[in-house]
């Protein structure tokens, strides 16, 4: 699932909107250890353009 929700996330990386949602969905598909990996590549990938984003999302889901 982790693979396919990072699929997801580079798709709708255009739009901030969709991509913020998409990653919340994220949050109701994995696993902890998954959530884990997911906010390490999604800094590594994304930091430059929805960093805002991230730190919210990640923040809230204390991963």
């Amino acid at each position: 699932m982790l693979e396919y929700i990072k699929t997801i996330l580079l798709k709708v990386s255009f739009d901030k909107m969709l991509f913020e949602k998409e990653l919340r969905k994220a949050f109701k598909i994995l696993i902890k250890e998954e959530l884990q990996q997911l906010k390490k590549w999604c800094y590594d990938q994304f930091s430059g353009m929805y960093l805002m984003i991230l730190n919210r999302v990640f923040s809230k889901a204390q991963v």
